[in-house]
């Protein structure tokens, strides 16, 4: 088993919760990408994740960046297969099983496999389930699929069994970049309880007593994006934030 998913796995058996600090290739550059590396710097969240939607620049020059400048886990979460970057730590190799699009079933997936095998880099497979927002997302844009609604949780919680059952090692419940609500505290419950895998959720959160509700649900890791990059400034309240939580849930449990 490779490290990153293992460190997941292992946090996840300490109930240690985990923070996902998401940087947009296309938008974390100039002066952005000085107060985000700045941010970071002095609090580090667990994972840097790269990647999204509408990518047009490289993901390696950023990746190189982060890894130069902080001491994170750099994971890929590419939209599409140019945003490749076999310098990355580990990889989601995610497909959108919430849609019935097959370029983002599996034809992405085989256009970027031979390069992703080739190059080395730790892969985690992510079933990918996009639910209703309030405004249509990014990701339902360039996807082209229909996210599920999040009243119809025994359909969320099929098709994150579905994915486990196929054999992924992670289950990503996203309400779009930019949502205008984080992800409902119940159907996070409802698939965290039923199914076996660490389960990630991001989407919509702006608060911290928001991404401490996707915790108190289920949510082993909160992926944050679309607010620091307009308030980078607030990354490391929230890495403290997540990392007093884990402390209390685990003085609690002993």
């Amino acid at each position: 088993m490779k490290k990153i998913f293992r460190t997941i796995l292992l946090n996840r058996e300490l109930n240690k919760k985990m923070l996902a600090v998401l940087v947009d290739p296309d938008k974390c550059k100039g002066a952005l990408l000085a107060n985000t590396v700045a941010a970071l710097k002095t609090n580090t969240p667990d994972f840097i994740f790269v990647g999204g939607s509408l990518t047009t620049k490289s993901s390696e020059l950023l990746v190189e960046v982060l890894k130069e400048e902080t001491t994170a886990s750099i994971v890929l979460f590419p939209g599409s297969t140019s945003q490749f970057a076999p310098n990355a730590d580990a990889m989601l190799f995610m497909s959108l099983i919430s849609g019935r699009n097959p370029d983002y079933l599996i034809s992405q997936q085989v256009q970027s496999a031979m390069a992703v095998k080739q190059s080395g880099i730790e892969v985690i497979p992510t079933g990918y389930i996009l639910i209703e927002g309030e405004k249509r997302s990014a990701v339902e844009y360039i996807s082209n699929t229909r996210p599920i609604p999040p009243d119809k949780q025994d359909i969320v919680l099929a098709t994150a069994i579905a994915g486990e059952l196929l054999g992924m090692h992670a289950i990503y419940l996203e309400a779009g970049s930019g949502a205008s609500n984080p992800m409902p505290a119940p159907l996070i419950k409802h698939i965290s309880e039923n199914i076996e895998i660490p389960l990630i959720v991001g989407g919509g959160i702006t608060k911290i007593d928001q991404m401490l509700e996707c915790f108190d649900a289920g949510a082993d890791i909160v992926v944050i994006g679309t607010l620091f990059e307009t308030e980078p400034s607030k990354i490391p309240d929230f890495v403290e934030a997540a990392a007093t939580y884990s402390k209390t849930m685990i003085i609690d449990e002993n």
